[in-house]
């Protein structure tokens, strides 16, 4: 989905991007549920608005961090999303504290600064402070995935209403500004953009329902590790000898995650 987006940014604003991603995104996974027959009678409505609303937020906020900080910062704070939901889980579902995973999933976050080498300027604080925001609010959507998944909600209903949400919300900020007109040659892009996130949306859906919270966020992390992969393959981005030690550190503490998880 991120090279997807970085070959949109040539054509379409952050805002339109989002929203394509969002519009896309609900018309597959409103076929979906038609194909298996899902009614989107739900009791826990209000579980879909926090996670809809905390979501686009939280997705909003990054995009916006994208046009005003350093690439690398923001991805980096988006991703400490993953640190607010292991201190979320703990807090609100009185998790036990394990150690060895937290330990795993600090390293991750480690490989992350190391790959990304985040910067922040005195004058970007209010942008960095933002940019945690939404990390903070990615963290309370996944937590309320958690949640929706434990109650019973097959993740197709989740990601709907979720697009929903992110629809609404994006097409408002996407009409605050030029709107750019779609051609065939842009249409295969926004379809395979709206692909790619609903099916990622998901596979984390899925992981978050069945799985160990702390291993999902660790193994979450691969998605930079994919993403700098890509950028040395289609655009000759270099990467250090830091950025590989990152990657290295990525790889290292998904795997250790899945060797640590308690045994039930």
């Amino acid at each position: 989905m991120g090279v997807l987006v970085k070959f949109g940014a040539a054509h379409f604003s952050s805002s339109e991007l989002v929203f394509y991603r969002s519009f896309f995104g609900l018309l597959l996974v409103s076929a979906m549920l038609h194909r298996k027959r899902t009614s989107l009678a739900t009791p826990h409505w209000r579980g879909h608005m926090w996670r809809g609303l905390s979501g686009t937020v939280a997705m909003m906020l990054f995009f916006y961090c994208i046009t005003v900080l350093p690439l690398a910062t923001a991805i980096t704070l988006n991703y400490t999303s993953a640190l607010f939901l292991t201190a979320l889980t703990l807090a609100v579902y009185k998790d036990r504290f394990h150690l060895p995973l937290t330990a795993s999933l600090a390293m991750g976050f480690v490989g992350v600064i190391l790959l990304l080498h985040p910067t922040l300027e005195r004058e970007q604080f209010t942008s960095g402070i933002l940019g945690l925001i939404s990390g903070f609010l990615a963290g309370v959507a996944l937590m309320n995935v958690r949640q929706l998944g434990q109650q019973g909600e097959p993740a197709t209903r989740i990601v709907f209403y979720f697009n929903v949400v992110a629809t609404l919300f994006s097409g408002i900020w996407a009409a605050q500004s030029e709107i750019h007109a779609i051609t065939l040659n842009d249409l295969p892009l926004l379809l395979a953009l709206g692909a790619s996130a609903t099916f990622a949306q998901l596979a984390m859906t899925r992981a978050y329902r069945i799985g160990q919270t702390q291993v999902v966020s660790t193994l979450s992390y691969s998605t930079i590790a994919f993403a700098s992969l890509f950028g040395f393959l289609l655009w000759q981005e270099t990467l250090s000898l830091d950025g590989w030690i990152g990657i290295a550190l990525i790889i290292v503490s998904g795997v250790l995650s899945l060797k640590l998880v308690p045994k039930h």
